[in-house]
């Protein structure tokens, strides 16, 4: 079997205290010396480990005091790791996802902030504006800029579920799927306005049409994966 790397060896140690209620909401984590000292890593390691909490929304920095857990942190999901072995499942994860995340940008529609709603478009805008290499460019992910839209929906029982689905689809999407120079820049800009709809929406206050805007958005990457199993030329491998 393959090693855990020690930052997820801190990572799922930080995880199972914060599960467990020895870090409660709202807690402290130790200092980055503690951490080092306790888990006997680097710096580097705490530091890899404390950001995937971040990312996940399992903790929150605050300016000049340190890193504490969510008042709200994510719990436990389970999927079976036999479903995860196929990109077939992997669709059908999405699938999953679709219903989620469409009622969560409604919700981010009507309870999101002013603040809210600026760092979702700017988010947009970093996301979107990157453009990897045409020879190597891969089926493009944009885990953060939904989870914004899940934070700003003010439900953590969305933002919890979704944190979970991008574990597992995440690391999926980002090997193996090839794009193909021929149709990268209309891939790239087709999904851009697919985002910006749905940013149009938040920023309007208009509920139903961010609604729909994610539903096309969901329904056409889902067409677009379906078109790469198709297209697949061996398991695991593809391009379209």
């Amino acid at each position: 079997m393959k090693r855990k790397s020690l930052s997820t060896v801190v990572f799922e140690g930080l995880l199972d205290q914060i599960r467990s209620g020895k870090l409660g909401p709202g807690a402290q984590l130790p200092t980055e010396a503690e951490l080092c000292g306790s888990f006997e890593v680097s710096r580097t390691v705490v530091r890899e480990a404390v950001a995937r909490l971040r990312s996940e929304g399992m903790v929150v920095p605050r300016q000049g005091k340190g890193v504490f857990v969510s008042e709200a942190p994510p719990g436990s999901f389970s999927i079976p790791d036999q479903d995860l072995e196929a990109l077939p499942q992997t669709i059908a994860l999405l699938e999953l996802r679709l219903g989620v995340e469409v009622e969560s940008a409604g919700l981010c529609a009507e309870r999101c902030s002013d603040a809210e709603a600026a760092a979702i478009l700017a988010e947009m805008e970093r996301v979107d504006a990157t453009h990897p290499d045409p020879t190597s460019a891969r089926v493009h992910y944009d885990h953060d800029f939904h989870l914004m839209i899940a934070r700003g929906s003010h439900n953590p029982q969305i933002l919890d579920f979704l944190g979970y689905l991008g574990q597992q689809i995440a690391p999926r999407l980002r090997l193996g799927y090839i794009i193909l120079p021929a149709v990268k820049d209309d891939y790239f800009d087709r999904i851009h306005a697919e985002h910006g709809a749905i940013v149009e929406a938040i920023r309007r206050r208009n509920p139903d049409q961010a609604r729909t805007a994610m539903r096309t958005h969901l329904t056409n990457s889902l067409e677009r994966l379906r078109a790469l199993a198709k297209a697949a030329k061996a398991p695991g491998r593809g391009s379209i």
